[in-house]
């Protein structure tokens, strides 16, 4: 009866934890590669990013409402990036699982050089910065005036993108001790160098 018990917790931990992890891992390494166009979308549930420092050419900021496969549409604001530059970059997401109790997912990267992306689009609930410095800065611009930077092409014909709605744009920008949490990531290209996984019992948030 004990190894029975045994054998239903991990069929359960299994069911739930491991397919997000090998798609999540497949993808990862895919975008250390930077083989193919990146896109993080979990289920509307957040994760946080974080980062020492993010410098990014072709900065744009917008409103938006994503909508999860599950649950009530969500407001976000989407942090965009013709071209970024990532140092110290972590990525956590944390799954309750029955009996086991909370797991964490936790991607690390970009230490001893950079990571690249293009095109990346941050769908951002919360953000903190401890310190922006920016270039040719426009606060205050419609929406679909943006030109400084990107907009990404599902938003733009999106029901929920409003082009009269208030964004911000600059040529460059530079942000340091970044702390985001997010439901959405995504990227034309991400090289991650010295990209590293771990799944670990407890609450190992990036902060």
């Amino acid at each position: 009866m004990v190894h029975h018990a045994g054998r239903t917790c991990w069929r359960r931990f299994a069911a739930v934890l491991i397919p997000g992890i090998a798609a999540t891992a497949a993808l990862a390494v895919a975008m250390a590669q930077g083989a193919l166009a990146a896109s993080f979308f979990i289920s509307g549930q957040r994760f946080q990013v974080a980062a020492d420092t993010l410098t990014m050419r072709g900065f744009s900021l917008y409103g938006m409402v994503d909508v999860p496969k599950k649950g009530s549409p969500v407001p976000v604001m989407v942090i965009g990036a013709r071209h970024a530059t990532v140092s110290g970059l972590c990525q956590s997401v944390v799954v309750d699982i029955p009996v086991l109790g909370p797991q964490t997912l936790r991607l690390t990267g970009g230490n001893e050089r950079p990571a690249e992306a293009t095109n990346l689009f941050i769908d951002a609930t919360s953000e903190f910065i401890g310190q922006a410095n920016f270039k040719g800065i426009d606060t205050g611009v419609a929406q679909g005036a943006i030109t400084k930077g990107p907009i990404n092409p599902g938003d733009r014909d999106s029901r929920f993108f409003d082009p009269n709605g208030v964004g911000q744009q600059a040529t460059s920008a530079r942000l340091t001790n970044v702390r985001v949490t997010a439901i959405a990531v995504s990227a034309g290209t991400f090289s991650i160098p010295g990209l590293f996984e771990q799944l670990k019992q407890g609450r190992h948030e990036c902060f």
